[in-house]
């Protein structure tokens, strides 16, 4: 009888050693994330901009990755590219007009694992009052324990392009560029 039992105690142990692994969930880290943009400015360089405000989060297992989720909203008036008479601009109703949008939001829709540390996210981007789908090169960096504060944590680099004109932003098309590259670096928390 002993014997039986001790066979199903280690059966009942492989079993569950063999369950795939739950998500994780994850709040963004402001402090150590970044939302950046470069757009072209007449052909001559590229001008780069952040948000400051955002707040997100995901749920993350690198085992069942498309089941992934992530939700991320902006602050739209948090803009800042090192030019206060430039951001003022940008702020008012012919670029963001963050006085009618004063959030943008990413919502993802699929998550797409190609290799042990690569991947795409495409989500929905509501933007100036319009929704369109924007798809992320993903790069997961580490999961693990942040040394510092024991807390679990996971971070990711993410690289994409969107168009303006596409969100209804169309001042200055030509002049300034369409295409918006965006840079996103983002440090996460696991929820406790």
């Amino acid at each position: 009888m002993r014997r039986t039992l001790a066979s199903l105690s280690m059966i009942a142990a492989l079993l569950a050693s063999a369950t795939p692994g739950r998500a994780t969930d994850y709040t963004i880290d402001p402090a150590h994330s970044h939302i950046l943009f470069t757009i072209d400015h007449l052909g001559f360089a590229k001008i780069v901009g952040l948000f400051s405000d955002f707040s997100g989060t995901l749920s993350f297992d690198s085992n069942n990755v498309s089941a992934s989720k992530l939700a991320v909203t902006v602050k739209t008036e948090s803009l800042q590219t090192q030019f206060a008479a430039r951001d003022k601009d940008l702020k008012g109703a012919d670029w963001f007009n963050v006085t009618e949008f004063p959030e943008m939001t990413y919502v993802g829709t699929e998550f797409v694992k190609k290799d042990e540390h690569t991947g795409t996210i495409t989500g929905n981007l509501t933007l100036h009052g319009v929704t369109k789908p924007v798809t992320l090169n993903v790069v997961l960096n580490k999961v693990g324990q942040n040394p510092l504060d024991k807390i679990n944590s996971a971070g990711f680099s993410a690289r994409g392009t969107l168009k303006r004109s596409d969100f209804g932003m169309k001042t200055f098309l030509g002049p300034i560029g369409d295409d918006v590259d965006l840079i996103i670096e983002i440090e996460a928390k696991q929820k406790s």
